[in-house]
């Protein structure tokens, strides 16, 4: 069987993602599951390489389809757009800019078919307006350059899965954009994305909004109004579905006693905190929906570590092997 080209997108440069790139890249195992290419600029990954004393060379290809094949190269699709002595741990409109270049090249080549998942270094999002890219994130871009509509962010650590109804918006606006349809497909965005994760009938639960689930009405109606209509209408649909399940004992049914595969959460905080609190250093970030496979790692530009060769790149594996994962079920009539 081929194995998936996983696009590696660096991220912003003045931050941790260079280095975690070139660490995780120094694991041969990976090389045995996929052909890992880097969207980013040759002499950032060059430094980066000397920063964290990796022996590993760096090469340039033209096209992402030729790379990634030789263990203790990595290769690079070359956009050169920073200068080699780029600041570390400062906002910098240049590697904002940049950032945004490296997932813009990334999609084109996922749409080309030369790559079969993209996987994120993190970006910074004051750098990134600065450079003049008007979007709040990863999630938010992917789904313009791919004209996606109906999108989510997922998160995956450990034996917990979460998917979210709403993410970069106030708590206020949150509660406003809970509504039936876009309930609904999440929870279809949900099945559609645990399936392609090895599981062939996701069992979903979906959190509530208000706590006690609003305790029919005594606490707000949006969760009989919106969410409940939205898991029967699921349910209809064929779909493994319950809910909606009280927020704070949902997370430990599909943790702990894994009663379920994946919980959709209203919310980015809801579903944010007990990923990050079973598993800080190794969460993916997975946006569902989009044409192409995203996988990304859970964490920033960690400015306070950059350039020091100390920043964790576990995230950074996981969310590697999570991208050949999906792409090889996704994937698994061309790579075959």
């Amino acid at each position: 069987m081929e194995k998936p080209v996983l696009g590696i997108t660096m991220g912003d440069a003045a931050g941790v993602g260079p280095e975690i790139i070139i660490k995780a890249l120094a694991d041969q195992g990976l090389y045995e599951k996929a052909r890992p290419v880097v969207f980013g600029d040759q002499k950032i990954l060059e430094r980066a390489a000397g920063i964290v004393g990796s022996p590993l060379k760096i090469r340039k290809v033209e096209n992402a389809a030729q790379g990634g094949r030789d263990y203790g190269m990595v290769d690079v699709v070359d956009l050169n757009n920073l200068p080699q002595d780029l600041p570390f741990a400062q906002l910098d409109a240049r590697a904002g800019k940049a950032a945004y270049e490296y997932i813009a090249a990334a999609v084109k080549a996922a749409q080309q078919q030369e790559i079969h998942a993209i996987v994120t270094a993190p970006l910074n999002k004051e750098a990134l307006h600065m450079g003049g890219c008007p979007y709040p994130g990863h999630t938010e871009i992917l789904g313009a350059l791919t004209g996606t509509k109906d999108y989510s962010m997922m998160l995956v650590s450990g034996p917990l899965k979460v998917i979210h109804v709403t993410t970069h918006v106030s708590m206020r606006q949150a509660c406003d954009l809970v509504k039936k349809e876009r309930v609904e497909t999440v929870i279809r965005l949900a099945d559609e994305a645990v399936k392609l994760m090895g599981i062939p009938q996701p069992r979903i639960a979906v959190a509530g909004l208000n706590a006690h689930c609003g305790e029919h009405g005594l606490f707000g109606d949006e969760d009989e109004r919106e969410i409940v209509p939205a898991v029967e209408a699921a349910r209809g649909a064929g779909i493994d579905a319950q809910g909606p399940i009280p927020p704070d004992s949902v997370f430990h049914r599909a943790a702990n006693k894994k009663e379920f595969d994946i919980v959709v959460c209203m919310y980015h905080d809801q579903g944010h905190i007990p990923i990050k609190v079973l598993g800080f250093e190794t969460g993916v970030n997975v946006t569902v929906g989009l044409p192409c496979i995203r996988t990304s790692v859970d964490h920033g530009t960690a400015f306070p570590v950059a350039g020091t060769g100390k920043a964790d790149s576990r995230s950074m594996t996981e969310a590697l092997l999570l991208g050949a994962q999906m792409a090889q079920v996704k994937f698994a009539d061309v790579l075959q």
